[in-house]
């Protein structure tokens, strides 16, 4: 266990007790990935409207059930993701009109804006299919393993990391083509491929 998720873990333990300033800290702590990882699901990857709210209530309801939780912050991170996922799903049903989850956009990933909130990586991510940007998000936004993903995603470990393999390596084809051709032969891969490159190792 690292230094920082032993110190989440104690603050997990405190706001189950009713610290009002641990739970602050999980918030602080765990918020940024959490509405990230929403924001794969709903379609807003910036995380500045949809996501947002649904990543309200989802902390609305891990306030309410934190005292019956018991597990660790990696275990913590997962119960968060997999309650923020549920609220997301729940929204895209009740949104009439509407694509449900992200489509992927016309350009090449690559060619995707840089952004200051983890930029490059969110916009690999939502280039990808809806179930594979799921899979890749609570990798590499929430930071969970197999087993953890698993949980959330209501599947087997073998199938959540068969699902995130598929997803890094159609990044890692896609976005190495495409940058391939488009750079003078001998010349490094640029940021993109890089990144997919460096996820797919981490595997």
């Amino acid at each position: 266990m690292t230094e920082a998720d032993a110190a989440l873990t104690e603050a997990v333990r405190a706001a189950r007790a009713g610290d009002e300033t641990a739970f602050v800290n999980l918030y602080r702590t765990v918020h940024p990935c959490l509405v990230r990882y929403v924001g794969t699901l709903v379609g807003d990857a910036a995380g500045d409207g949809d996501a947002e709210e649904v990543t309200a209530g989802a902390w609305q309801e891990i306030a309410r059930e934190l005292p019956a939780f018991g597990g660790d912050a990696v275990g913590f991170r997962a119960w968060c993701a997999r309650i923020a996922r549920t609220r997301a799903l729940t929204h895209l049903s009740r949104r009439p009109g509407r694509a449900r989850g992200p489509q992927p956009p016309a350009q090449r990933p690559e060619a995707a804006p840089e952004r200051p909130d983890g930029g490059r990586t969110l916009a690999l991510i939502a280039w990808l299919p809806r179930e594979e940007a799921d899979a890749v998000a609570l990798r590499t936004i929430v930071g969970l393993d197999a087993e953890r993903a698993a949980y959330v995603l209501g599947t087997s470990p073998a199938a959540a990391r068969a699902v995130t393999l598929r997803g890094l390596r159609l990044l890692a084809d896609q976005v190495g083509e495409a940058a391939a051709g488009a750079r003078p032969a001998g010349e490094p891969a640029g940021d993109a491929t890089c990144t997919a490159t460096w996820m797919l190792r981490g595997m």
